[in-house]
């Protein structure tokens, strides 16, 4: 396991990534929320309920802001980092919202390189809509399939994480962890 691995676990909107990283949490291993949330909750205080919706390209900005400053957080981390998230998912929405970015996005996605990215798979057994989430389930399904796309074209092997209980897939992630 290298030192400072930066490990992003990605997958469509409900699929138990908070709950495996918070799993990866108790067991002593340094995690980076999402950082979306904050950005939304923060957008909601000053009275903009859906800045995604409202604004993409600012809300997307300070994502990338966010994230890059996670990478660069962990890289100070003597252990494996797991991030909720990683920066190719900024563009992959913005391509599922079919929005126009920067090319500052797509270098992003080039300069800050994870060591390995786990995703997990939509589940629809556990799906199900929270205050914060406002896809449907077949939207959801195309938002999974941008994530894909956006992390292959960038030449990551993507793991998928088997639908089992949350103990079981963080087993699974730290199994497949890069010696």
């Amino acid at each position: 396991m290298h030192k400072h691995s930066k490990i992003v676990i990605l997958g469509g909107p409900g699929t138990g990534k908070s709950s495996v990283l918070q799993e990866l949490e108790d067991r002593g291993y340094t995690c980076f929320k999402e950082v979306s949330r904050e950005i939304i909750l923060k957008a909601q205080k000053d009275g903009i309920e859906q800045l995604f919706l409202t604004n993409p390209l600012l809300f997307s900005e300070k994502l990338l802001e966010g994230r890059i400053f996670q990478f660069n957080e962990a890289t100070k981390v003597n252990q494996p980092v797991f991030i909720d998230r990683g920066i190719p998912d900024i563009s992959a929405y913005m391509d599922f919202k079919k929005e126009n970015y920067p090319s500052s996005f797509t270098e992003a996605n080039k300069s800050y390189k994870y060591h390995q990215a786990f995703i997990l798979p939509i589940w629809p057994d556990i799906y199900t809509s929270d205050n914060e989430r406002y896809e449907s389930l077949e939207e959801a399904f195309e938002i999974e399939k941008n994530l894909i796309k956006t992390y292959s074209d960038l030449d990551y092997q993507l793991i998928e994480v088997p639908k089992l209980s949350v103990k079981e897939r963080a087993d699974f992630i730290l199994k497949n962890i890069e010696q």
